[in-house]
Protein backbone atom coordinates (compact mmCIF):
# COMPACT_ATOMS: atom_id res chain seq x y z
CA UNK A 1 0.00 0.00 0.00
CA UNK A 2 1.80 3.47 -0.84
CA UNK A 3 2.51 5.70 1.97
CA UNK A 4 0.53 8.53 1.38
CA UNK A 5 -2.68 5.92 0.73
CA UNK A 6 -1.53 4.47 4.27
CA UNK A 7 -1.68 7.82 5.73
CA UNK A 8 -4.85 9.24 4.35
CA UNK A 9 -6.50 5.55 5.45
CA UNK A 10 -5.34 6.03 9.04
CA UNK A 11 -6.76 9.44 8.93
CA UNK A 12 -9.80 8.28 7.87
CA UNK A 13 -10.25 6.09 10.54
CA UNK A 14 -9.16 8.37 13.57
CA UNK A 15 -11.88 10.84 12.28
CA UNK A 16 -13.89 8.34 12.40
CA UNK A 17 -13.29 6.69 15.77
CA UNK A 18 -13.02 10.47 16.77
CA UNK A 19 -16.49 11.04 15.78
CA UNK A 20 -17.57 7.66 16.94
CA UNK A 21 -16.49 8.48 20.78
CA UNK A 22 -17.68 11.80 21.06
CA UNK A 23 -21.04 11.84 23.03
CA UNK A 24 -24.25 13.25 20.69
CA UNK A 25 -25.92 16.41 22.48
CA UNK A 26 -28.77 14.09 23.16
CA UNK A 27 -26.68 11.74 24.73
CA UNK A 28 -25.01 14.72 26.81
CA UNK A 29 -28.57 15.39 27.63
CA UNK A 30 -29.57 12.52 28.58
CA UNK A 31 -26.32 12.06 30.92
CA UNK A 32 -27.08 15.88 32.58
CA UNK A 33 -30.35 15.00 33.61
CA UNK A 34 -29.20 11.58 35.09
CA UNK A 35 -27.01 13.77 36.90
CA UNK A 36 -29.40 16.42 37.81
CA UNK A 37 -31.37 13.37 39.55
CA UNK A 38 -28.45 12.15 41.75
CA UNK A 39 -28.06 15.63 42.60
CA UNK A 40 -31.49 15.13 45.22
CA UNK A 41 -29.52 12.11 46.50
CA UNK A 42 -26.40 13.44 47.63
CA UNK A 43 -27.55 16.56 49.91
CA UNK A 44 -29.10 16.33 53.19
CA UNK A 45 -31.67 18.94 52.61
CA UNK A 46 -33.24 17.37 49.29
CA UNK A 47 -36.60 17.37 49.23
CA UNK A 48 -36.98 14.04 47.32
CA UNK A 49 -35.93 10.41 47.94
CA UNK A 50 -34.68 7.85 45.38
CA UNK A 51 -38.35 6.81 45.12
CA UNK A 52 -39.24 10.22 44.40
CA UNK A 53 -36.86 10.33 41.14
CA UNK A 54 -39.06 8.33 39.12
CA UNK A 55 -41.66 11.13 38.98
CA UNK A 56 -39.62 14.04 37.84
CA UNK A 57 -40.61 14.88 34.18
CA UNK A 58 -38.98 16.33 30.79
CA UNK A 59 -40.22 17.75 28.07
CA UNK A 60 -38.14 15.80 25.30
CA UNK A 61 -35.26 17.15 23.70
CA UNK A 62 -35.35 20.19 21.42
CA UNK A 63 -32.23 21.69 20.00
CA UNK A 64 -34.13 24.93 19.10
CA UNK A 65 -34.08 25.73 23.03
CA UNK A 66 -30.66 25.58 23.20
CA UNK A 67 -30.14 29.41 22.50
CA UNK A 68 -27.06 31.37 21.53
CA UNK A 69 -27.14 34.93 22.89
CA UNK A 70 -25.24 38.58 22.64
CA UNK A 71 -24.26 39.28 26.29
CA UNK A 72 -23.94 42.19 27.69
CA UNK A 73 -22.67 42.55 31.48
CA UNK A 74 -23.71 45.48 33.53
CA UNK A 75 -21.06 47.53 35.16
CA UNK A 76 -22.85 50.23 37.22
CA UNK A 77 -25.91 47.60 38.57
CA UNK A 78 -26.41 48.14 42.62
CA UNK A 79 -26.84 45.30 44.87
CA UNK A 80 -31.26 44.13 45.37
CA UNK A 81 -33.25 42.31 47.32
CA UNK A 82 -35.41 39.49 45.18
CA UNK A 83 -38.35 38.18 46.93
CA UNK A 84 -39.18 34.64 47.68
CA UNK A 85 -42.16 32.02 47.56
CA UNK A 86 -41.49 31.40 51.24
CA UNK A 87 -41.98 35.83 52.39
CA UNK A 88 -38.28 36.15 53.12
CA UNK A 89 -35.41 38.33 50.38
CA UNK A 90 -32.46 36.94 48.69
CA UNK A 91 -29.70 39.70 47.77
CA UNK A 92 -28.77 39.56 43.84
CA UNK A 93 -26.63 41.99 41.36
CA UNK A 94 -27.49 42.16 37.91
CA UNK A 95 -24.54 40.89 36.54
CA UNK A 96 -25.92 40.83 32.67
CA UNK A 97 -28.70 41.27 30.16
CA UNK A 98 -28.51 38.86 27.06
CA UNK A 99 -30.72 38.89 24.11
CA UNK A 100 -31.83 35.97 22.19
CA UNK A 101 -34.01 35.04 18.99
CA UNK A 102 -36.06 31.97 19.15
CA UNK A 103 -37.55 31.43 16.20
CA UNK A 104 -39.03 34.52 15.19
CA UNK A 105 -39.29 35.77 18.65
CA UNK A 106 -36.93 37.87 19.98
CA UNK A 107 -35.86 37.59 23.95
CA UNK A 108 -34.14 39.86 26.70
CA UNK A 109 -33.04 37.95 29.72
CA UNK A 110 -31.46 39.25 33.32
CA UNK A 111 -28.21 36.80 34.45
CA UNK A 112 -27.81 37.81 38.23
CA UNK A 113 -25.26 37.05 40.77
CA UNK A 114 -26.21 36.27 44.58
CA UNK A 115 -23.55 38.82 45.98
CA UNK A 116 -22.94 36.38 49.40
CA UNK A 117 -19.30 34.52 49.24
CA UNK A 118 -20.46 31.25 48.53
CA UNK A 119 -19.62 28.54 50.93
CA UNK A 120 -18.60 26.14 48.43
CA UNK A 121 -15.61 28.12 46.63
CA UNK A 122 -16.86 25.80 43.23
CA UNK A 123 -19.62 28.47 43.40
CA UNK A 124 -18.05 31.60 42.85
CA UNK A 125 -18.85 31.70 39.21
CA UNK A 126 -21.94 30.80 39.53
CA UNK A 127 -25.13 33.29 37.42
CA UNK A 128 -28.44 32.33 38.29
CA UNK A 129 -31.70 32.65 35.20
CA UNK A 130 -34.92 32.66 36.84
CA UNK A 131 -38.25 32.68 34.44
CA UNK A 132 -41.27 32.23 33.75
CA UNK A 133 -43.42 31.72 30.78
CA UNK A 134 -47.00 30.33 29.30
CA UNK A 135 -46.26 26.88 30.10
CA UNK A 136 -46.57 27.74 33.85
CA UNK A 137 -49.59 25.86 35.75
CA UNK A 138 -50.40 24.26 32.62
CA UNK A 139 -47.09 21.77 31.77
CA UNK A 140 -44.68 23.42 35.00
CA UNK A 141 -44.36 24.34 37.97
CA UNK A 142 -46.92 27.05 38.06
CA UNK A 143 -43.78 29.41 40.08
CA UNK A 144 -41.59 29.62 37.08
CA UNK A 145 -38.07 27.19 36.14
CA UNK A 146 -34.43 28.21 36.59
CA UNK A 147 -31.45 27.46 34.38
CA UNK A 148 -27.74 27.43 35.96
CA UNK A 149 -25.07 29.39 34.06
CA UNK A 150 -21.47 30.35 34.56
CA UNK A 151 -19.84 33.77 34.41
CA UNK A 152 -16.77 32.35 32.43
CA UNK A 153 -19.70 30.88 30.34
CA UNK A 154 -19.57 34.31 28.36
CA UNK A 155 -16.82 35.21 26.17
CA UNK A 156 -16.59 37.23 23.41
CA UNK A 157 -20.06 38.87 24.70
CA UNK A 158 -22.28 35.57 24.05
CA UNK A 159 -23.45 32.63 25.70
CA UNK A 160 -25.40 29.88 25.21
CA UNK A 161 -28.78 29.55 27.07
CA UNK A 162 -30.01 25.96 26.81
CA UNK A 163 -33.61 25.86 28.09
CA UNK A 164 -33.48 21.92 27.62
CA UNK A 165 -31.62 22.19 31.30
CA UNK A 166 -34.29 24.78 33.17
CA UNK A 167 -35.14 22.65 35.76
CA UNK A 168 -37.70 23.63 38.87
CA UNK A 169 -37.01 25.46 42.36
CA UNK A 170 -37.52 22.61 45.27
CA UNK A 171 -41.04 24.79 45.77
CA UNK A 172 -42.59 22.61 43.19
CA UNK A 173 -41.72 19.40 45.24
CA UNK A 174 -42.19 20.25 49.27
CA UNK A 175 -42.51 23.30 51.21
CA UNK A 176 -40.64 24.84 53.61
CA UNK A 177 -37.84 26.17 51.29
CA UNK A 178 -36.94 29.82 49.72
CA UNK A 179 -37.73 30.08 46.45
CA UNK A 180 -36.59 33.16 43.95
CA UNK A 181 -39.70 34.73 42.25
CA UNK A 182 -38.52 35.01 38.96
CA UNK A 183 -38.61 39.22 38.11
CA UNK A 184 -41.40 40.36 35.87
CA UNK A 185 -37.94 41.24 33.40
CA UNK A 186 -37.63 37.56 32.95
CA UNK A 187 -41.64 36.63 31.84
CA UNK A 188 -41.25 35.10 28.20
CA UNK A 189 -44.74 35.43 26.64
CA UNK A 190 -44.34 32.68 24.89
CA UNK A 191 -44.68 28.86 25.92
CA UNK A 192 -41.22 27.27 26.99
CA UNK A 193 -41.98 23.72 25.78
CA UNK A 194 -38.09 22.34 27.18
CA UNK A 195 -36.66 21.22 30.15
CA UNK A 196 -38.30 20.03 33.40
CA UNK A 197 -42.00 19.58 33.43
CA UNK A 198 -44.66 19.33 36.34
CA UNK A 199 -43.63 16.80 39.15
CA UNK A 200 -45.92 13.97 39.02
CA UNK A 201 -45.49 12.62 42.40
CA UNK A 202 -46.95 13.46 46.12
CA UNK A 203 -46.40 17.32 47.33
CA UNK A 204 -44.85 17.19 50.40
CA UNK A 205 -45.15 19.13 53.11
CA UNK A 206 -42.81 19.88 56.06
CA UNK A 207 -43.19 17.92 59.66
CA UNK A 208 -46.41 16.28 58.14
Amino acid sequence: MPIRFSIYFLLIIAGCASKKFKPSYQESLSQYREEYKNGFLNNSRSPLTADDSKYLDFFPMDETWKLQCTCQKISDAKPFEMPTYSGVTRTYLLYADAKCKYKDQNLTLQLYKNIHQPINPLYKNNLFLPFKDFTNNEGTYGGGRYINLLDTDIKNEKIEIDFNKSYNPWCAYSDGFNCPIPPRENHIEIEVNAGEKNFKGMYKKQGS
